[in-house]
């Protein structure tokens, strides 16, 4: 099922709607300069996260699944696998675990969590990226597994 319309408000409507990363490269990594910039900083860390091998779910919210021309960044929330030890990695990997290392180096504000330390379950815990800064909620996009890249 492909992404939904935007409302006319130029957000996705309610929900966590699933889209392969090639879907959501293609649909909001288009138009200008720096969406397009965007869109290879979502792929460069997609990859990244997926060389951990405990990826689980990779969610996308914030401005660039909207139809604002110029996002500043790109944000996530990955949700890994129990076993995932965020001190044992080394190189891009361990920058994107650690917040302010993953903002300068991927231009991406990434937040993470291991799935059993999701408050109050896993589902609630992705949801609740759906809160708009200021108020109200909007939709936001999980990337499904193996969507082309």
């Amino acid at each position: 099922m492909p992404l939904p319309l935007l409302t006319e408000n130029g957000e996705l409507p309610l929900g966590v709607h699933l889209g392969s990363l090639r879907e959501v490269l293609d649909r909001f990594g288009v138009g200008s300069d720096q969406r397009r910039a965007l869109a290879l900083r979502l792929a460069r860390v997609h990859r990244v996260a997926e060389t951990t091998g405990h990826l689980a779910r990779f969610v996308i919210f914030g401005s660039f699944v909207t139809s604002k021309s110029e996002p500043n960044d790109i944000d996530l929330l990955l949700v890994m696998g129990d076993a995932f030890d965020a001190s044992q990695l080394r190189g891009e990997a361990s920058l994107l675990f650690d917040h302010g290392g993953a903002q300068a180096h991927f231009g991406a504000s990434v937040f993470w969590v291991r799935r059993l330390a999701a408050w109050p379950n896993e589902q609630a815990a992705v949801e609740f990226w759906q809160v708009k800064r200021g108020a109200g909620r909007r939709g936001i996009v999980e990337v499904t597994r193996g969507g082309a890249s």
